[in-house]
């Protein structure tokens, strides 16, 4: 996410709960985002984890909560999931906008199943973002330009998905690392965008070796690609 805030009208308020699993990625948020008097966003909670965003999401009630898909405790779709009573409510009902560095089509289309409003990645602008937040806050659904296609071809489609076993023995991390590495990154530059150490880029990749029983990173290439992951 870039710089690029902009002062909202001082009757414009939105209250805002911001659930990521990285502390450092919360700090920017808040710091770009959250200073009511210019933005009209009020970051009123925070959690890094499934379990902290149902508590914190249940007592503080937001009109609008930024969800990260990849969270300890089963992620995104399991906040949604267990906050379904919240986002059906007739009277306030809470929204979700999903804000992640996953551009991968099985992950929007998870959370827009389960309840999210819209889907956009980090490299979004602070002045996009506070208008994608009060948009969702207002009932529009909101996406980054090449996000929507995925959701357009998924509920047009009245066939389900095929089932990838081998896919789905790794996680959401893992996931992650194979696009990335797939598409040539380095152990730095992963680390780096996914806010994890290079030694937790390491056992990601060795996890996704053994799972799907390749030998080397350019398999797993060859793999991704023949599943059109990349």
């Amino acid at each position: 996410m870039t710089n690029g805030t902009t002062t909202e009208p001082a009757d414009r308020r939105v209250r805002v709960v911001l659930v990521d699993d990285h502390r450092m990625f919360r700090t920017g948020v808040q710091a770009e985002i959250g200073v009511t008097d210019r933005t009209g966003v009020e970051v009123v909670g925070e959690a890094a984890d499934v379990d902290q965003a149902v508590t914190v999401i249940t007592a503080s009630r937001p009109e609008v909560v930024l969800l990260d898909v990849h969270l300890p405790g089963g992620g995104g779709a399991e906040v949604l999931r267990r906050c379904a009573g919240m986002l059906a409510s007739t009277e306030a009902p809470i929204r979700f906008l999903a804000l992640s560095v996953s551009d991968a089509a099985e992950d929007v289309i998870g959370v827009i199943r389960g309840g999210a409003r819209g889907y956009v990645t980090k490299t979004i602008t602070g002045s996009d973002l506070i208008d994608a937040i009060f948009r969702v806050r207002d009932g529009d659904a909101v996406f980054s330009p090449r996000l929507a296609g995925f959701v357009l071809d998924a509920f047009s489609s009245t066939a389900a998905p095929p089932v990838d076993e081998d896919l789905d023995r790794l996680t959401q991390r893992e996931r992650e690392v194979l696009r990335l590495i797939a598409r040539g990154y380095a152990y730095k530059e992963i680390a780096k965008q996914l806010f994890i150490s290079v030694k937790t880029v390491e056992s990601h990749v060795s996890a996704v070796l053994r799972k799907l029983q390749l030998s080397n990173r350019h398999e797993l290439t060859r793999w991704a690609t023949a599943r059109r992951l990349v």
